[in-house]
């Protein structure tokens, strides 16, 4: 390696950071009408308690639809920018969803992985990741060209920016730390389904 060369962002070296900060983060920049599907457990506990919105879809009680409930809002409204936040486990179940989103190349698409390499909210125990596999290079040998692991939460901050206003799909990914969630979803799925769909004008 050359002196003036660096060494990718992967995994093994990218900052952890805290899942609530960064979903803080993400929240301060959302277009007003972006919807956001928040993945089962700390992941969508974190969203609720970041801010609560009517464009935006907690999940509850099935791995690994966020991202497929996200691809099917972003086909069905190409003009409203949308974002699926998930953690390693549930997209782990569902690697399929990203050669699905490669395929039909939603424009106004982002998925944004939370990786603590673990079951969190099942007892800790380790995912894929924590031996080794990198969703950020599945996603783009899936074909999603624009994936990225970020380095901190200022590199988190540059790809967030540009995934909200550029064309994707895109993967962003962070390392996280084993906090727990900020908060619980009020967990009536009646009332989560029908506020989303007002909040995205599909029910008056």
């Amino acid at each position: 390696m050359q002196a003036s060369e660096t060494k990718p962002i992967g995994p093994g070296n990218a900052q952890v950071m805290n899942r609530f900060e960064l979903t803080k983060r993400l929240v301060a920049k959302l277009p007003e009408d972006a919807a956001v599907i928040g993945g089962i457990g700390n992941t969508n506990f974190d969203l609720w308690m970041a801010g609560r919105r009517p464009q935006n879809f907690y999940m509850l009680g099935s791995m690994g639809l966020a991202c497929p409930i996200a691809l099917g809002v972003a086909l069905a409204q190409p003009q409203r920018r949308v974002v699926a936040l998930e953690g390693d486990g549930s997209l782990l179940m569902q690697l399929g969803t990203l050669a699905t989103i490669a395929m039909l190349k939603p424009k106004n698409l982002t998925l944004i992985v939370m990786d603590n390499a673990a079951y969190q909210i099942t007892g800790g125990q380790p995912t894929a990741t924590a031996v080794g596999t990198d969703l950020v290079t599945i996603a783009r040998g899936a074909g999603i060209a624009q994936s990225a692991w970020a380095a901190d939460e200022e590199m988190f901050d540059e790809l967030a920016t540009q995934a909200l206003t550029k064309d994707g799909p895109w993967l962003i990914a962070a390392r996280i730390d084993d906090k727990p969630g900020t908060g619980t979803t009020d967990r009536d799925p009646v009332v989560i389904t029908d506020r989303f769909m007002r909040g995205l004008g599909t029910k008056k």
